[in-house]
């Protein structure tokens, strides 16, 4: 995670909904299907997670010589950067998470409602989160020894969800990608590719070797999700994706191949980071953001409120898009507490309003300011959001809600979820009783479910 050279692309306006020139869409069924199936879910938990919490710095980018606000070195070891990257590369030896229980985790991430989970097997740093053999710099070599990268998919898999690894294309502890006869100058591979063909190619058969690994030896996988973008042959970087690909998907039968910001065939969804389209998109795309200020652990950081990571969620859904939201477990092994408060408040709203959420769609005028609309697969229902003020966590109601551009048929039948009441409505704008104006009528966002006459 963290900076990467977005691939270009021109947006364009098909209606109300944006279209990014250059998503390919796969033509292997069983992944459209899974795609579909993907799209449903809505919401996931995205973990980085590294030897790096140790230090509670971001995740692997201080080793990168980049002269870049997040890749600033900290600490005793700042003003050398061999002598601090041979300290970082030594954390191995002291990382020993023994509060790790990622059967706590899978709990909390299923009572908030969410359904799949991408995990870091491996970041730009090298270190590998599962039992490789192609490299010893791996959990199984530092004192915990532990499989963590298993322990996690088995954990969320036991509770249902869907299974994403995390792999990052670029390995700053390969020698065969930052070879060290050289000393590295950027996030790029650090010799000439052209000139060394063989080096190129070993490290192409160490990434393959790896995602085989993973591939192979973890279960059911329903996403392969691929970090590193500038990897890639736009960047004259090219891993051989048809190759990893292919392997990938003989193993994982419909996998989804998340190659991240190069676009093409192998890039079957779209990673927004930290940010939010400004309108709704017609390709599947997936919002990936922190619930704190850092993707990895960093002490004291500051987690978003409930009631904003809610709003995100919604105007996410109603424009056609995922919500991947990252918590980053700490050098003990476990969340910081006030990510569990937050995963339980996102949970007791999502047990009142996630019809509105799981497998819906988009439906116009999809929504703006505090009014957000989804429906239902089956067209015959759909979804009023009024989101709280800005000010308040509480929704306060007002007498009337115009639903402008939205058509409600006249023998539609509207209620209040959580409250099972009928709302009235005159044409677009929905009637709040007077006993509800102005009261707190629920946390974050209330939902106003609308089914529609039988034609």
């Amino acid at each position: 995670m963290r900076k990467f050279l977005t691939a270009g692309g021109i947006f364009f306006l098909l209606g109300h909904v944006v279209a990014q020139e250059g998503y390919v869409a796969p033509t292997d069924t069983a992944v459209l299907r899974k795609i579909s199936w993907w799209q449903d879910q809505k919401f996931g938990l995205l973990m980085h997670w590294g030897t790096y919490s140790q230090w509670g710095i971001v995740e692997s980018w201080s080793l990168c010589p980049e002269d870049e606000g997040w890749t600033q070195r900290r600490g005793p070891y700042a003003s050398d950067y061999f002598t601090y990257k041979k300290a970082y590369e030594g954390l191995i030896s002291t990382f020993n998470p023994v509060g790790f229980d990622p059967t706590r985790w899978a709990a909390a991430a299923h009572a908030a409602g969410m359904r799949y989970v991408v995990f870091t097997t491996k970041h730009h740093d090298g270190f590998c989160m599962f039992d490789t053999h192609q490299t010893s710099y791996s959990i199984m070599n530092s004192p915990f020894h532990r499989n963590v990268a298993l322990e996690v998919f088995n954990a969320f898999r036991a509770q249902g969800f869907g299974i994403g690894a995390y792999f990052s294309k670029p390995d700053w502890h390969s020698d065969d990608y930052w070879w060290s006869y050289f000393p590295p100058k950027d996030r790029n591979v650090n010799y000439d590719i052209a000139k060394y063909p063989a080096r190129w190619q070993a490290f192409k058969d160490y990434t393959y070797a790896q995602i085989q690994e993973l591939m192979s030896g973890y279960g059911h996988m329903d996403i392969l999700w691929l970090d590193g973008g500038w990897v890639s042959p736009q960047n004259h970087q090219d891993i051989d994706m048809p190759r990893i690909a292919a392997m990938a998907r003989g193993l994982q039968p419909g996998l989804i191949v998340v190659d991240r910001a190069v676009g093409g065939p192998y890039e079957n969804y779209r990673t927004p980071e930290q940010q939010i389209p400004d309108h709704p998109l017609s390709y599947p795309w997936e919002t990936c953001m922190t619930m704190g200020g850092s993707w990895s652990y960093v002490p004291g950081d500051h987690y978003k409120p409930a009631s904003s990571l809610v709003h995100m969620l919604i105007r996410i859904v109603a424009w056609g898009g995922n919500f991947l939201l990252n918590i980053g477990p700490g050098p003990s092994g476990d969340f910081d507490p006030v990510a569990y408060e937050r995963l339980g408040e996102i949970g007791r709203w999502m047990n009142i309003c996630g019809s509105a959420i799981y497998g819906s769609r988009m439906i116009a005028p999809y929504g703006h300011d505090r009014v957000f609309y989804t429906r239902s697969a089956d067209s015959t229902k759909a979804y009023v959001f009024y989101l709280s003020s800005e000010s308040d966590t509480s929704v306060r109601l007002p007498a009337t809600i115009p639903l402008t551009g939205f058509t409600l048929p006249s023998r539609s039948k509207v209620k209040l979820l959580g409250f099972g009441r009928r709302i009235p409505f005159e044409g677009s704008t929905l009637l709040i009783p007077r006993d509800l104006v102005d009261k707190p009528a629920g946390d974050y966002a209330v939902v106003f479910e609308v089914v529609f006459p039988k034609s």
